[in-house]
């Protein structure tokens, strides 16, 4: 029998999780609407591009740093420490629906009767607390109008150096000078997931890049994964406008509509996808994090100027001396480092004390199985629970 106190605890969760996968009707339908028309939507960013012309002529595109890499590895926590620096430009949470005409659409709401929006937790619920004007990585919306197969699994996701879309890559150098213009900043910040099977491809769109790459011991790095698809999947399950909005804005990293990143071939994939649908979410998983760190590792082994350009940040590094990990993160992406900002980085950076690796033996033997040889190659070793050390 289930007492009242436990009946009342349930309930509030449940509230609690609806609250966090709500999406309001107006953006549902705003969102909607320009996500069936990217056509257009590309159209009015073209026309807002020329009205702007003067201005965004004056904007130049120095070194913008990317951060990428496979969900739950520490890219919110990089791309939350970058936009600390006022000279940093990013998307940010107010910026959707309309994407294609950031100018325009910020100009709008500057415009629009302001109210106190209070930080609230995000929707993964890991602690991380956000408002309107908190960066997040909305630069897929871009992606997915040139490139509308990249999130087909049966088909390759990766953009090589010799990928050639004239049409996007004006667009989207356009579309960053907007941002520019907007914010008043001089170095462009994206986190995309996605952007790890492009990396070559933005190198020679713009050959002075920095590219950050975080990377998890795999045990850990499954583990919050599996945690966060069992959030979404239930989440969304009682929120369907949620799903609409993830499949929108191009997160498919977990939730009902769950797809793997193709890197190497369908086969691959479909293994992938044929373990997941078994129930076997495990093995699925670990196959799904060697299938990408693999791929990283060849291409970076294989380029020695994206390998010059990209600096991997190890999140149990990032997580047991952040001063250094911090140093050496901004010194790479040619960016000024305050003790002050040092400071803070010290306080903020920590180890998840809110969940840990349930896993059997069994299973993280198989684990160890499917990514050993591939986690060695950017120095990650196995991690038992009990040598992990807990949140400060």
């Amino acid at each position: 029998m289930i007492d009242g106190g436990e009946e009342h605890t349930s309930a509030r969760k449940s509230q609690e999780l609806d609250q966090a996968f709500h999406v309001a009707r107006w953006m549902d339908v705003l969102g909607g609407f320009i996500d069936r028309h990217k056509r257009f939507g590309v159209k009015l960013g073209n026309i807002e591009t020329r009205l702007l012309a003067e201005p965004l002529a004056e904007r130049r595109i120095d070194q913008p740093i990317y951060i990428a890499g496979l969900a739950r590895s520490g890219s919110t926590l990089l791309l939350e420490m970058f936009a600390w620096l006022p000279q940093v430009v990013s998307h940010r949470y107010r910026d959707y629906p309309a994407l294609y005409t950031p100018y325009l659409w910020n100009r709008f709401l500057s415009y629009a009767p302001q109210q106190k929006t209070a930080a609230v937790e995000r929707t993964h619920r890991d602690g991380i607390l956000i408002t309107p004007e908190s960066p997040e990585a909305f630069e897929e919306i871009l992606w997915m109008a040139f490139f509308p197969e990249l999130h087909d699994p049966r088909a390759s996701a990766v953009l090589e150096a010799g990928t050639d879309n004239p049409a996007f890559e004006a667009f989207y150098r356009a579309h960053i000078r907007k941002l520019m213009l907007v914010r008043g900043g001089r170095r462009y910040l994206s986190k995309g997931n996605y952007n790890i099977t492009r990396l070559e491809y933005l190198l020679e769109l713009f050959a002075d890049a920095r590219f950050v790459i975080p990377v998890r011991e795999p045990v850990w790095h499954i583990a919050s994964l599996m945690k966060q698809h069992a959030l979404f999947c239930k989440g969304l399950q009682r929120n369907p406008r949620a799903l609409a909005h993830l499949q929108r804005v191009g997160h498919y990293e977990f939730g009902l509509d769950r797809r793997p990143i193709n890197t190497v071939g369908a086969g691959a994939v479909q293994e992938i996808i044929d373990l997941w649908a078994q129930g076997a979410e495990v093995e699925g998983w670990a196959r799904y994090w060697d299938h990408i760190h693999a791929y990283l590792a060849d291409a970076l082994e294989r380029n020695p100027r994206l390998r010059e350009a990209a600096l991997i940040v190890r999140y149990e590094d990032l997580c047991r001396a952040p001063r250094e990990a911090v140093h050496r993160l901004f010194e790479h992406c040619r960016l000024p480092l305050s003790d002050e900002l040092l400071e803070r980085a010290q306080q903020r950076i920590r180890f998840p004390s809110y969940y840990e690796p349930r896993f059997s033996e069994q299973e993280r033997k198989l684990i160890e199985q499917c990514t050993a040889a591939t986690a060695t190659r950017f120095g990650l070793g196995r991690c038992e629970p009990a040598s992990h050390p807990r949140a400060r």
